[in-house]
């Protein structure tokens, strides 16, 4: 089995930071984000990668190599564009042939993947979803009214759970099909398009959290942090 590593966004809301670096190449701690994926991927027995670069991706390429310093083998599919999630996926289409690991290459994940690879193969589905229980405080107090006005209860800054997206996937390279060629397009419309055609996609909850370094704010926090260790 391989695993798609998504390398290959601009890291608009990580700018300046991005100006010169890649985003899965920023430091946490003393190593790029990218080579924590990558250790994980390993130690949870997937040792063949392709990473999807783009934007400044000699900088991946000189770092990472063949990959063979880390312990994996590792293929490049590059795009000359930004082509959104899973529009850079379909650039990796030529070195899949049957399941695989998709995952974003900005996040930091603490789970069994051995556990969600062995879950999907059971489940016989052709998506199998990584979600976070995600648990939030809304700021606001929260007043139920019947449909004439009449207030029934006032909840004070509630607690709120949902189902979020981790955006690690094992998929079955049947998905890599219904993605459009060199062109932007997003791994929630693939989704969407599974689902239209009744395909079954499946999902595993973790509740041990993971790290999104979507924005300037999380990034500094889990440097941070990660200097500390």
């Amino acid at each position: 089995m391989k695993a798609v590593i998504l390398a290959g966004g601009l890291g608009t809301r990580l700018q300046p930071y991005t100006n010169s670096l890649p985003k899965p190449m920023l430091l946490l701690g003393e190593k790029p984000i990218l080579e924590y994926l990558i250790e994980w991927v390993r130690k949870n027995g997937v040792k063949e990668i392709v990473l999807c670069v783009s934007y400044l991706r000699k900088k991946i390429e000189d770092y990472f190599g063949d990959g063979k310093k880390f312990g994996v083998k590792i293929e490049y599919a590059i795009s000359k564009k930004p082509l959104a999630t899973a529009g850079q996926l379909k650039t990796a289409e030529k070195f899949i042939d049957g399941t695989f690991v998709c995952l974003y290459g900005d996040s930091i994940y603490n789970f069994s993947l051995r556990n969600m690879i062995t879950q999907h193969k059971k489940s016989k589905s052709i998506v199998t979803m990584s979600l976070y229980d995600y648990k939030f405080n809304l700021k606001y107090g929260v007043i139920d009214t019947t449909n004439i006005g009449r207030v029934t209860s006032w909840n004070e800054k509630p607690e709120l759970s949902a189902k979020i997206n981790m955006g690690c996937y094992i998929m079955e390279s049947e998905v890599l099909q219904l993605i459009p060629k060199n062109k932007p397009y997003g791994m929630d419309d693939t989704i969407r398009k599974i689902l239209t055609k009744k395909k079954k996609v499946t999902s595993v909850i973790s509740k041990k959290g993971f790290i999104d370094i979507g924005d300037k704010e999380t990034y500094e926090k889990a440097n941070d942090e990660y200097k500390n260790r």
